[in-house]
């Protein structure tokens, strides 16, 4: 895919949605780092429900320690793998509390250095919790890449990496949740809803969907991708304290 099909795709991504963000819901660096630690095998909409419950009894590292791994596993309990998610967040609040002065560091050597962190989670705290240009290749992220041919690569790095290189500057910090979103409700994997798409021209996946009479649907104009997850409340919170 050349430069000027990259900067008409994010161009586009951008006018139907200017301001993108996460679907978890969160208030401040830490709320977030948990939030994506929980999220691992899990909807986001399960994490919201999970983090509804935990977040106003403890939302600080000291307070979610004080918990113990038994009292923060009975808040988490509806998600998959919450056992071990218990575990890598206590020691993870550990840390932060010892070696952090209690603050997420915005620092990739020290936030994987947190148990239950790798790359990716990473990735995803530099850029929403501090506004750094990296890319955090989820599922949706590795497809779209993929199939629409904007980044091709074998291995989640290799995608990351060229993504990161070849999407345009003023693009970058948003990329990561334009790419989300749009692998999540129209680029999905089973069925991609092409008809639907805003960038279907653009894009070079030879298996596209639509029926031959309806192709000229891609040309209509921007389609709104959603914007706010259920954690706009909270975000607005978050906004006013800044």
């Amino acid at each position: 895919m050349n430069a000027d099909k990259r900067h008409k795709i994010f161009s586009r991504l951008r006018a139907a949605n200017p301001h993108p963000t996460t679907e978890l819901e969160y208030t401040t660096p830490f709320e977030l780092l948990v939030a994506v630690v929980l999220s691992a095998q899990s909807t986001d909409k399960g994490v919201n429900l999970a983090t509804r419950r935990l977040f106003p009894v403890a939302n600080t590292p000291e307070a979610i320690y004080a918990l113990g791994e038994a009292g923060l596993a009975d808040y988490i309990r509806t998600l998959g793998l919450y056992t071990s998610k218990a575990k890598h967040l206590i020691a993870a609040c550990r840390m932060l509390i010892e070696l952090h002065d209690s603050q997420v560091p915005a620092d990739r050597a020290a936030l994987e250095a947190l148990p239950g962190v790798g790359r990716k989670t990473a990735n995803v705290i530099l850029n929403t919790a501090f506004g750094q240009p990296t890319m955090a290749v989820d599922t949706h992220i590795f497809r779209v890449a993929n199939r629409i041919g904007l980044a091709p690569g074998k291995t989640v790095l290799e995608v990351e990496k060229k993504l990161v290189k070849t999407i345009p500057a003023e693009f970058r910090v948003d990329a990561h949740h334009w790419l989300i979103l749009h692998g999540r409700y129209v680029c999905q994997a089973r069925k991609p809803k092409c008809s639907e798409c805003i960038i279907a021209d653009l894009c070079e996946y030879k298996g596209k969907t639509w029926p031959a009479a309806d192709e000229g649907k891609r040309k209509r104009g921007p389609r709104t991708l959603p914007q706010d997850g259920g954690g706009g409340k909270r975000r607005a919170a978050r906004a006013q304290n800044d």
